[in-house]
């Protein structure tokens, strides 16, 4: 290749990569995640790891976090100690944060031996995957993150690890 096809490749990886970056910031900050998704989200019938029912109406009128994540997923992994962190830290604010693991209930549950959190897990599977494609990860990669208000409205995604300031900012426009 000569040196103008190179300029003109470049041009268009950099044009690319600036959609991308500018695309993915709209979406978190438009808060993608439709009415019927997060109605089928709220209707769904959640087990945990052991094999338990989850009633996940207890989840309503609450700031809640919802992290679809795989214990395969290096980023997902690294975040889930902040997660954890900003789950307790605010419990007593209506603040909930759930972990959809998108994953097999064994390896989940050996993962979780290994990594315990203080929020709930509970198993996504393919259905898991489909709902977090439907709340607006169209890509279909982990992490992703949909923060729903207390009147049952998504205000917030963010498709790849997110960090604690980022999180922190999310949830306090949310209370």
């Amino acid at each position: 290749m000569n040196r103008r096809q190179w300029i003109m490749i470049s041009g268009i990886s950099v044009l690319a990569l600036l959609a991308g970056v500018f695309s993915s910031q709209w979406i978190s900050q438009t808060g993608l995640a439709s009415d019927p998704s997060i109605k089928a989200f709220f209707a769904n019938s959640w087990q945990t790891p052991d094999g338990k029912s989850v009633n996940s109406e207890n989840w309503r009128q609450k700031v809640l976090i919802v992290n679809f994540w795989a214990s395969w997923c290096p980023p997902c992994v690294e975040e889930m100690p902040t997660l954890d962190k900003i789950a307790q830290e605010y419990a007593t604010k209506n603040v909930l944060i759930v972990g959809i693991g998108i994953d097999s209930p064994s390896n989940i549950r050996e993962f979780l031996l290994k990594t315990p959190v203080s929020y709930p897990i509970v198993i996504g599977g393919l259905e898991g995957s489909n709902l977090a494609k439907q709340m607006g990860n169209a890509q279909g990669a982990l992490p992703y993150t949909v923060i729903i208000n207390s009147k049952g409205k998504a205000i917030f995604t963010k498709l790849g690890k997110i960090s604690e300031e980022e999180l922190r900012k999310a949830i306090n426009s949310a209370l």
